[in-house]
């Protein structure tokens, strides 16, 4: 995988030293292809958190190689000299919440990290009302978050994440407090955007509603990772 993507070969974090240190990761190996959406499961106390810290340059492994978007950002030290700017412009992140700003309508949710991207506000908010019409929200555009249902608000927070356009985009249980129509949907749009925008994207979840839709699965089972092939059933028959 030379251009985008992610790729990941040999991750390990420990935390603390000697006789205290816990391996949360011991050997991480996955692959996510440009446009390609790979689910993530695994038990409580997996590593999946702290996988996805590692990814979102949040936490520091111990040892490995991390590719994102064809850039090599960790390869036994940081390669990368500004994480902040990794993490803005390169990483798209959904939460289980959809942690939008409160006092910022949806447009200005939206548009606000291209705009601190160095984004004129003209183009960050015409790139934002373009996601909130293809995710169908673009009605809601002057609408502030404690206006939205709980599906709206999580249409939103995927609106954001692709707000600049990063070529990876890491989702922590996007679907958990959604029922099953709104969690297919959000899925759905997952698929579309990931198409659209040649997006690697990785879903955390213990979602059984949205486990079907992978065409590609790792478990991660005390630190490790394994690769299975998913149903990937098609969303436009799934009830």
């Amino acid at each position: 995988m030379n251009q985008g993507g992610i790729l990941i070969e040999g991750l390990r974090k420990t935390y603390g030293q000697g006789d205290t240190a816990v391996e949360a990761l011991k050997d991480v190996n996955m692959t996510v292809g440009p446009g390609e959406v790979v689910g993530l499961v695994g038990p409580s106390g997996s590593g999946k958190s702290t996988l996805l810290k590692c990814l979102g340059a949040i936490i520091e492994p111990t040892a490995g190689r991390m590719v994102l978007g064809g850039k090599v950002i960790y390869d036994g030290s940081w390669k990368i000299p500004d994480l902040r700017t990794l993490r803005r412009d390169s990483i798209g992140f959904v939460f289980q919440a959809p942690y939008l700003i409160p006092f910022l309508d949806v447009t200005d949710n939206v548009a606000l990290l291209p705009m601190l991207a160095g984004i004129s506000n003209a183009i960050a908010r015409a790139r934002a009302l373009e996601l909130l019409a293809a995710l169908d929200v673009a009605h809601r555009a002057q609408a502030e978050p404690s206006q939205l249902s709980g599906g709206e608000q999580q249409r939103v927070s995927i609106a954001r994440a692709l707000a600049n356009r990063p070529p990876v985009i890491l989702a922590d249980e996007p679907t958990a407090p959604l029922d099953s129509e709104r969690a297919l949907g959000v899925m759905r749009i997952l698929n579309q955007m990931a198409q659209q925008s040649q997006t690697a994207i990785i879903v955390v979840t213990h979602d059984e509603k949205i486990i079907p839709t992978f065409k590609r699965i790792y478990h991660i089972r005390e630190g490790r990772t394994v690769e299975e092939a998913g149903e990937g059933r098609s969303l436009d028959t799934m009830a």
